[in-house]
């Protein structure tokens, strides 16, 4: 979501905190700040874009399933982006997921990749 003009806000919980993959993918390294997602937990879905595996050097990439407890918590960070990068990040994801926006542990909005 936006935070700012100019300045999309994303959850990453997985590959997109990889230092090759943000280079790659959005031209810079991006800390961010530490957060949660209440409600999601973490699986594991094989990648078939021979691309995207070989970037973050994994054939499995971590994907979020909505459980509804509040119990249930992923850690990631939240990574402050222009809307080009984030069309950048829509780019790198592949088909098994799909952004929406929630509200994390923090109050904060943000958009997250989850299963499709």
């Amino acid at each position: 979501m936006s935070d700012g003009p100019g300045v999309e806000t994303l959850f990453a919980y997985g590959t997109l905190q990889v230092p090759e993959v943000q280079l790659d993918t959005f031209g810079r390294l991006i800390d961010g700040e530490t957060d949660a997602l209440p409600g999601y937990r973490l699986e594991w879905a094989d990648i078939d874009d021979e691309r995207v595996a070989s970037l973050s050097g994994l054939d499995a990439h971590p994907i979020l399933r909505r459980t509804g407890h509040d119990g249930d918590r992923v850690f990631g960070r939240v990574l402050s982006l222009t809307p080009e990068e984030l069309d950048a990040a829509d780019e790198y994801e592949v088909s098994l997921y799909r952004r929406i926006s929630v509200v994390l542990a923090s109050g904060t909005t943000a958009w997250v990749y989850v299963a499709a």
